[in-house]
This record gives C-alpha cells, sequence and structure tokens, in this order.
C-alpha cells in the first residue's frame, strides 16, 4: 500500500514539474516576445 502511494506522489511530482516547466516557457517566450515587440516598435 505504501509502495503504490510513495509511486504515486513520485509521479505527482513528476507532472507537477514538467507542468511547471512548460508553463514557465510558455510565459517566459511571452515575455521576450513583448519586450522585442517594445524595443523595435518604440
Amino acid at each position: 500500500m505504501s509502495d503504490m502511494m510513495s509511486d504515486m506522489m513520485n509521479g505527482g511530482m513528476m507532472w507537477g514539474m514538467g507542468l511547471f516547466g512548460i508553463v514557465g516557457l510558455i510565459v517566459l517566450g511571452l515575455v521576450i516576445a513583448a519586450l522585442v515587440k517594445y524595443l523595435l516598435f518604440r
């Protein structure tokens, strides 16, 4: 029972980290795009 619980926890952590990384990349891309637009069209 405890093994199953720990496996689920590890899977959840990996999912959370992956999701966080994807969201972080999207935000980073949007920020860079906004900066480029701002600098080019000022």
